[in-house]
């Protein structure tokens, strides 16, 4: 569904990312693990349009989408959860999910079908939809996030380091419900630095250091490789 060629992106003319190839299929949760710095968030933002590639492709059924705005890769069906939330915080609950929605053409009761699939999902956002994002705890608040990236149906979820500043139950929670949308069908991509939770739920995973893959396998292979448990697992 996803394929990235030989992409390199950064910032100004200072390349983070250097010729990284992977591969999304359909269904699958795919995790990119690597320290704090490795490149994974350059990468996602670079996929879904928020960074200018420098070089390489970015294949979604192979089309080339490398180079696309934002706005024109949300409406192919791609979303991303990013590591800042970027909520609105003096927006309500409510509001901020009709944003996820926005730029979609969709009915009213297209968009009523999604508010009650969202909140089937995310009970505490229901219950909570009048309240302003900035009342809402850490954790409220990640779940808000991923929500509304929900609000826009899309075919590919990315998440870049969802886990960032929550609490162990709310770690829990988070990918509890990461399994729960495998499960129904959702095909994610996931960059996060929780190691054990990231390859715990991934079908396959790439290790990115210095901007470059330099493992891949499968979640379970990756978890027992010498080289991700003396790195990362601190055994």
């Amino acid at each position: 569904m996803l394929k990235v060629v030989n992409l390199s992106a950064g910032y100004d003319k200072l390349a983070v990312i250097k010729g990284v190839s992977i591969n999304v299929k359909a269904n699958e949760v795919v995790a990119l693990i690597g320290n704090n710095g490795a490149g994974k968030s350059t990468l996602m933002k670079a996929v879904c349009g928020l960074l200018r590639p420098m070089g390489g492709r970015v294949l979604l059924d192979g089309h080339d989408i490398a180079g696309r705005s934002p706005e024109k890769t949300a409406r192919m069906g791609l979303a991303l959860v990013p590591e800042s939330r970027a909520l609105f915080w003096d927006m309500s609950v409510c509001e901020n999910l009709r944003v996820g929605a926005s730029g979609h053409r969709l009915t009213r009761s297209e968009i009523a079908c999604r508010f009650d699939t969202v909140y089937s999902l995310f009970p505490m956002l229901a219950d909570k939809r009048n309240s302003q994002a900035g009342e809402l705890s850490g954790g409220q608040q990640q779940m808000l996030a991923l929500a509304r990236a929900m609000m826009s149906s899309p075919r590919i979820l990315m998440m870049d380091e969802p886990s960032t500043g929550l609490a162990p139950m709310m770690v829990d929670e988070l990918f509890e419900k990461v399994a729960l949308l495998k499960k129904e069908g959702m095909t994610i991509l996931l960059a996060e630095q929780n190691i054990h939770k990231a390859l715990d739920g991934a079908d396959r995973g790439y290790v990115v250091e210095n901007g470059r893959i330099v493992l891949e396998d499968t979640g379970q292979a990756l978890k027992c490789s010498e080289r991700v448990v003396k790195a990362y697992l601190g055994v």
